[in-house]
C-alpha cells in the first residue's frame, strides 16, 4: 500500500474531523487546534460521536485517556464503547464529557508529596493540539493529568505552559518587528531516537537486561565499534524487516518517520522525524519508543533504550532539535536574505545564548538520570558542561557586533545592527561540532545532552522557559525604546558581551576544556545528584513561576520524584548485582576451578608438567577472592542504602558509595569472564549480544 494511504489512517487529523463533523464544529474545531482557544463545551458532543463513529469503523472497541505521567512513560486505562440498555440489549456510547475529561485512579503514581492519601484522585483533560489516535484497536485521546488539588501531575501540563509562555513573548518582539500577522509562535521539534537491538534468547539469559534494561557485567569482545564500518552500514535483513514494520505502524499513527541507518555500534540504530510542534513532537517520540520495543519482540528482538547498555562502546542518546515558528512559515532561527531580517534573527539568536548562559543549570538538571550519568562525558556524547557551539562565521559576526568593529569585505565600516552593513549569513555557516552539547546547525539548535530513554518534555519544558523569560525581558526594553534600532543594537551588543562565555568552538572532549570552562565560571554538574538540587534554587523557582510553568508545590515534587527515581534505579541495579555474583558467576568460576584443581592433581600424580593449570588456577583464584571481597561490600552498603529514609541523602550515598561498589565488583568479574571456558560462562557475552542478529 503507498505511504500516502497509510500516512495518519489511524490519527483523527483534520482530514477525518471534515469527513466526520459537521461544518461549524470543524471549524470550531480548527480554531482550538491552529490558535490554542478553548474547546466549546457545546461542541464536544459533537466532537465525541465523530470521533466514535471513525474508531468503530477503524474496529475501535475501547477508548482511553492517553497520558504521561512523571514515571517517565505512558499510562492509560481502556474503557470500552459499550453500554447497557434498559431492554438487556447493548449501545455503543461515547459523550462529549468522556472525551473532556477523565478520573483514573492516581493512587500509584509519583506525586512528590502534591496530594494526601484521601486526595489520590487525578484528572486527565484532553489536548485537543494532539490529534487523537487508533493504538491497538484503543481509541487515545491524548491528555494532561493534574491532581485533585490542580497540580501537575505530568510532563504534557508544564510543556504546554512553556510552549505558551515563548508563544506570547515572541509574539511581543515580532509586533515591534512589524509582523502583525503572525497570530502564533510555535517551537518545533525533531528528535533522533537511539537504540540497540539484541536477540531476543540472549535477552532472556541476562538478568541485567532483563531487570535493568543495562548490562551489569561484560568484559570488551575482541571487535567493537574500532573499525567505524557498523557506522551507516548496510542494514541487515532481518533488522530492515523490523525497521519496514516499525516505520508502517509509525507511519499510520501520523509520525513523521524520515530518516533510518546503522549507529557507530554494533547492534546499534538510529530514527529521526521531521520537524513537528514539541507537543506533537513529545507525544510521537513516546509513541516511537513504545512501538521500537513492542515490534522488536515480533521480530525475535529485544530493543534496549537504556542510554548505556554496554559499557566499552557507545551509548545511546536522543538529539533535541529545537526551533522557533511561525503560523506564517517563519522560521525565527533561520539567517534572513535582508540586513532587517538578519537583525531580528540575531535578536532571538542572542535571546537563547542569553537562555542557556543563564541557565545553564536547568538544561543539565533536565537531562539528568542514572543512566545518562553513564553516557555525558564519556568521549561519545557531550560532557556535562553546557556550552553553545556556534561555529567561526556566525561568531565572528557576533565578535565584530560585540567590539564594533569592521567585518568581512567592509573593512572601514563598523557592523551595525538593521544597517545595510551588515552581512547576508550564509544558512550553512556552521559545521557539526558532535562534542557540542547545544550546537547551531543553520536554522535550529541541536541540544545533544538528553539520554535515549527519557521524554523529550523536560529539556523543552527548560528551554521554553528560559528563552521566553529573556524575549519578555527584551520586549520590555524594546518597547519603552525611543529608537527602535539604536536600542535593537546595544540590546544584542551587550548581551553578547555578558553571556560569550558560553560560546566554545572547540573539542568538548578534550581534558583541557574542564579546565578552560571552570575559568569561564561555567557548571560542570557530572551527576545527576549533583545537578537536581539545582531546580529548587529559589532564583529557579521564581522563574518557574513568572512564566506561570510550575508553581513551587510543582518545582518541589519533581525534585523529589527524580532524586527517589534516581536511588530506586541504581538500588534495583546494584541488588541485581548482587544476585548475579553471588548466584551466578561465583558458583561457576569456583566449579571451573575445582575442573582446573583436579586436573592439576592428576597431572602432578602422573609427574606430567602442569604449568597452564597452576598459573590458570592461581589468576583465577586470585580474582574469585577480589570479587567475593568486592560482593560483600556491595551488599553491606545497598543494607544501607535501603536504611536510608532521607532521599537526598540516599542519592549521594548512591553516587559516593553504591556506583564506585558496583563497579569494583564488576572488574574482577570481567576479568574472570576473560579467564575461564566459554561453556562454563553463565550468561551470553558481549561477543554473542552485539553480534548475534545475523
Amino acid at each position: 500500500m503507498p505511504i500516502t494511504d497509510v500516512f495518519a489512517s489511524n490519527v483523527f487529523d483534520e482530514a477525518k474531523m471534515k469527513e466526520y463533523l459537521a461544518k461549524d464544529t470543524f471549524q470550531e474545531m480548527e480554531k482550538t487546534i491552529r490558535e490554542g482557544k478553548p474547546l466549546n463545551p457545546k461542541i464536544a458532543e459533537a466532537v465525541a460521536h465523530g470521533m466514535k463513529e471513525w474508531a468503530l469503523s477503524k474496529g475501535a472497541t475501547h477508548f482511553t485517556h492517553w497520558f504521561q505521567p512523571l514515571t517517565g512513560v505512558t499510562a492509560e486505562k481502556h474503557d470500552s464503547f459499550l453500554n447497557p440498555s434498559k431492554d438487556h440489549s447493548i449501545s455503543l456510547e461515547f459523550s462529549g464529557k468522556e472525551l473532556v475529561k477523565g478520573e483514573p485512579d492516581a493512587s500509584s503514581f509519583p506525586s512528590g508529596g502534591l496530594r494526601a492519601t484521601f486526595e489520590a484522585r487525578g484528572y486527565t483533560a484532553w489536548d485537543p493540539t494532539s490529534f487523537v489516535f487508533i493504538k491497538n484497536g484503543v481509541l487515545c485521546i491524548p491528555t494532561a493529568f493534574y491532581s485533585y488539588t490542580g497540580h501537575a501531575l505530568d510532563k504534557k501540563t508544564p510543556l504546554l505552559r512553556s510552549m505558551d509562555a515563548i508563544n506570547t513573548q515572541a509574539l511581543r518582539i515580532l509586533h515591534l518587528f512589524g509582523h502583525d500577522d503572525v497570530k502564533t509562535v510555535r517551537t518545533t521539534v525533531g528528535p533522533e531516537q537511539e537504540y540497540f537491538l539484541i536477540d531476543l534468547e540472549d535477552y532472556k539469559q541476562r538478568k541485567d537486561l532483563l531487570y535493568t534494561g543495562r548490562t551489569l557485567f561484560g568484559a570488551p569482545c575482541p571487535k567493537g565499534q574500532e573499525l567505524e564500518d557498523h557506522y551507516f552500514g548496510t542494514i541487515k535483513t532481518r533488522v530492515q524487516s523490523f525497521m519496514q514494520e516499525l516505520n508502517s505502524e509509525l507511519w499510520k499513527l501520523g509520525v513523521y518517520a524520515k530518516t533510518e541507518h546503522n549507529e557507530v555500534a554494533p547492534a546499534q540504530f538510529e530514527l529521526a522525524p521531521v520537524f513537528s510542534t514539541t507537543n506533537i513532537a513529545t507525544d510521537h517520540n513516546q509513541l516511537t519508543m513504545e512501538l521500537i520495543q513492542r515490534i522488536a519482540k515480533r521480530h525475535g528482538m529485544v530493543a534496549l533504550l537504556h542510554e548505556k547498555p554496554f559499557e566499552y562502546i557507545n551509548g545511546s542518546g536522543k538529539h533535541n532539535n529545537w526551533s522557533l515558528s511561525t503560523d506564517t512559515g517563519m522560521n525565527l532561527l533561520e539567517p534572513g536574505d535582508t540586513p532587517y531580517e538578519n537583525a531580528q534573527f540575531l535578536l532571538f539568536l542572542s535571546a537563547v545564548i542569553k537562555a542557556v548562559d543563564e541557565h545553564q543549570d536547568l538544561l543539565r538538571l533536565s537531562v539528568a538520570t542514572a543512566g545518562n550519568d553513564h553516557r555525558l562525558g564519556a568521549n561519545e556524547a557531550p560532557p556535562a558542561i553546557i556550552s553553545m557551539f556556534l561555529g567561526d562565521e556566525l561568531t565572528d559576526v557576533l565578535k565584530a557586533i560585540e567590539t564594533d568593529q569592521p567585518y568581512g569585505q567592509k573593512k572601514q565600516e563598523r557592523m551595525r545592527v538593521g544597517i545595510d552593513i551588515l552581512p547576508k549569513i550564509k544558512k550553512d555557516a556552521t559545521d557539526r561540532n558532535r562534542t557540542s552539547p547545544f550546537a547551531f546547525t543553520g536554522n535550529k539548535f541541536e541540544f545533544r545532552m538528553p539520554g535515549s530513554n527519557s521524554s523529550i518534555a523536560g529539556c523543552n519544558i527548560m528551554l521554553n522557559t528560559a528563552v521566553a523569560d529573556v524575549l519578555e525581558g527584551f520586549a520590555d526594553t524594546l518597547e519603552k525604546a525611543d529608537n527602535f534600532e539604536d536600542m535593537l543594537h546595544t540590546l544584542i551588543q551587550t548581551t553578547i558581551k555578558e553571556h560569550k562565555r558560553i560560546i566554545f568552538n572547540g573539542n568538548g572532549y578534550d581534558d583541557s576544556w574542564i579546565g578552560e570552562a571552570e575559568s569561564r565560571g561555567l557548571l560542570n554538574l557530572p551527576t545527576t545528584p549533583d545537578a537536581l538540587p539545582y531546580s529548587i534554587k529559589p532564583e529557579n523557582i521564581e522563574l518557574f513561576e513568572r512564566q506561570h510553568v510550575l508553581n513551587k508545590e510543582e518545582v518541589y515534587s519533581r525534585y523529589e520524584i527524580t532524586m527517589e527515581e534516581y536511588t530506586k534505579i541504581v538500588l534495583i541495579e546494584a541488588r541485581t548485582m548482587v544476585g548475579m555474583a553471588r548466584k551466578d558467576i561465583l558458583p561457576a568460576v569456583s566449579k571451573y576451578t575445582q575442573s582446573l584443581a583436579d586436573t592439576l592433581a592428576l597431572k602432578k600424580q602422573t609427574g606430567v608438567s602442569a604449568t597452564y593449570e597452576k598459573a590458570n588456577l592461581d589468576e583465577i583464584s586470585s580474582y574469585l577472592d577480589k570479587a567475593y571481597v568486592a560482593l560483600k561490600d556491595l551488599e553491606a552498603k545497598v543494607k544501607t542504602l535501603e536504611e536510608t529514609e532521607d532521599f537526598e541523602k540516599a542519592a549521594n550515598y548512591v553516587r559516593d558509595a553504591i556506583l564506585p561498589a558496583m563497579s569494583t565488583l564488576r572488574r574482577p568479574c570481567d576479568k574472570l569472564e576473560t579467564l575461564v571456558s566459554a561453556e562454563v560462562w553463565p550468561f551470553p557475552t558481549y561477543g554473542k549480544l552485539l553480534f548475534g542478529i545475523i
